[in-house]
């Protein structure tokens, strides 16, 4: 039986480490998590956000994926969109998820993330 979600393996290319610093830390507000030795030596960056992580591996011939993403649980997701607008990152609403306010997102790499948040009304 699948007990959680343990995290969500995304890539980039080699080299991409500052940037990925800087976006999922410094627009997406997450804190970097360290990785065991052995895997920081593949390098990639790993971070996380309460219950939330996100792995980001290096691949040598790197391409986002157009359609796959994880979809990342938000609280104030209004606040949270215009935080990512005013640090750069592009936010495209999408109303079709029923019970949800959403959006998406692109990391540098072109890895796409949604944003969601229950709608009460």
């Amino acid at each position: 039986m699948i007990s959680a979600l343990d995290h969500v393996q995304l890539a980039a290319p080699p080299g991409s480490e500052d940037a990925l610093r800087a976006f999922y830390g410094d627009v997406l507000g997450m804190t970097e998590l360290p990785k065991p030795p052995v895997l920081a030596a593949r390098g990639g960056c790993w971070f996380g956000s309460g219950a939330a992580q996100l792995h980001i591996g290096v691949e040598e011939g790197f391409r986002p994926a157009r359609k796959a993403h994880p979809g990342i649980r938000v609280v104030g997701i209004t606040a949270y969109a215009r935080r990512l607008e005013e640090r750069g990152a592009t936010v495209v609403w999408d109303g079709d998820l029923p019970g949800h306010r959403r959006f998406y997102s692109d990391d540098p790499f072109g890895n796409r993330l949604e944003f969601l948040e229950p709608d009460p009304s």
